[in-house]
């Protein structure tokens, strides 16, 4: 299983393309997965015979683990290649991804030989679950395996009885911790049921991971971006005239953000355990609405490097490609900083749950005019005005409220200072 992106740490197999007996090609797609990002299409690692496939359709597979295997030896008959004996050696690597799966499994239940992957192990090592613990849960994974939504549950309900720990070996008792989940809201009267479709429930567990891995805090400010709007205003016609693109707020905000990372290099950093990651590439991740409601956050990467109309056209690709289900692997990976637009929904402002492993998230509410009070030379007037809020969210791990707030600030005065004689 591929690893598709810095924080996913597993993917589900959505469909086979091949079966065992089949031939494959070098790159060609054998199986189609999915995860809380993108679906994607994954390409063979080399020619063969589909000899075995270890997990079925609807199954999540850690990253790193063996999903099929391909006899090589059969590929190397053609008279171009008369020698196969380098081909065999592709096998090779497989134990080296296999063997931390075997060890983990022999130190986690040494008696049962019972499977935990390396997520559900690192997530008990935070909670400080024991193995004599984890052994109690009760798994609703193939063969009775403890599924990552297993032990979050069970962490989620540890110590108030809502989730009893159930010994291994039955699964017959795996749908009563099931049942005791989905049973504590009561469902009666006139309603419909609507089952969350999978992209919904992987949005639904990652902001919910996120939420139980970084303390959130939210800052708020408000801008005046009036000359923005008047600038844009002023010369959209001509500016898709000339390069063939719209131009749309989202890149005019991008460019701040950009700009203002580059004086605050630590809103652009990761956790790993007790050491923080600056990143250096400035990949901005832009939230974008899909037609099923659900979200998805393709990536603008080497933000810094682009200007305007280069920020323009990945605006407006990404979207396009993302209302289209046309995004790949790539698009939605390696983001260091989220930027969300609630205000195209019309909202004046909200709360963004940070988007893992990133530190901080920056969302911009709705263009309202307003009236305000102006300071001129003249003395104080009040005029109507564009303006917009904007609230960040950040990881208080690392992120405190002095350096939150200070990019905050700046990320509005760079909206405000915006030149209303740009040249296009």
């Amino acid at each position: 299983m591929p690893k598709m992106g810095e924080s996913i740490m597993e993917a589900t197999v959505l469909k086979w393309h091949k079966k065992p007996g089949d031939k494959v090609k070098m790159d060609e797609t054998v199986l189609e997965i999915a995860t809380d990002k993108v679906d994607s299409e994954v390409p063979s690692t080399a020619a063969g015979t589909i000899t075995e496939i270890l997990f079925k359709e609807n199954d999540v597979v850690p990253v790193g683990t063996i999903i099929a295997r391909i006899d090589t030896i059969g590929a190397a008959s053609q008279p171009p290649q008369p020698a196969p004996a380098p081909i065999q050696a592709a096998p090779k690597p497989q134990p080296a991804i296999l063997q931390p799966v075997e060890r983990i499994t022999t130190t986690s239940n040494a008696t049962t030989g019972r499977f935990y992957s390396p997520l559900v192990l690192n997530i008990a090592g935070k909670e400080g679950i024991g193995m004599a613990e984890l052994e109690k849960i009760a798994g609703t994974g193939s063969e009775g395996r403890v599924t990552k939504k297993d032990i979050l549950d069970y962490v989620a309900n540890r110590g108030n009885g809502a989730v009893s720990a159930q010994p291994v070996m039955q699964q017959s008792s795996q749908p009563v911790v099931q049942q005791t989940a989905t049973s504590s809201a009561s469902v009666s009267g006139n309603v419909e049921i609507i089952e969350m479709d999978r992209m919904r429930k992987l949005i639904a567990d990652h902001m919910v991971r996120s939420k139980a891995t970084s303390p959130h805090v939210t800052s708020f400010t408000e801008a005046d971006v009036t000359n923005i709007v008047r600038w844009r205003d002023r010369v959209k016609f001509d500016f898709e005239k000339k390069y063939g693109e719209k131009i749309t707020y989202t890149p005019i905000f991008i460019e701040a953000v950009v700009n203002c990372i580059r004086n605050h290099p630590m809103i652009n950093s990761s956790v790993d355990g007790d050491r923080i990651i600056v990143k250096k590439d400035i990949n901005i991740g832009m939230a974008t609405a899909l037609p099923s409601g659900n979200l998805i956050v393709p990536v603008i990467k080497n933000a810094d490097t682009k200007n305007l109309l280069g920020l323009s056209k990945d605006v407006n690709l990404l979207a396009k490609n993302a209302r289209n289900n046309k995004l790949k692997a790539d698009d939605t990976q390696g983001g260091t900083f989220t930027f969300t637009n609630v205000g195209t929904f019309g909202s004046l402002m909200g709360t963004p749950i940070i988007n893992q492993p990133q530190v901080a998230i920056l969302a911009v509410g709705s263009i309202k005019k307003r009236p305000v009070v102006i300071e001129t030379k003249e003395g104080d007037v009040i005029a109507i005005r564009y303006m917009m809020y904007l609230s960040m969210s950040y990881d208080h791990r690392i992120v405190d409220g002095s350096l939150g707030a200070s990019f905050l600030t700046a990320v509005a005065n760079e909206l405000e200072s915006f030149d209303l004689n740009r040249e296009v």
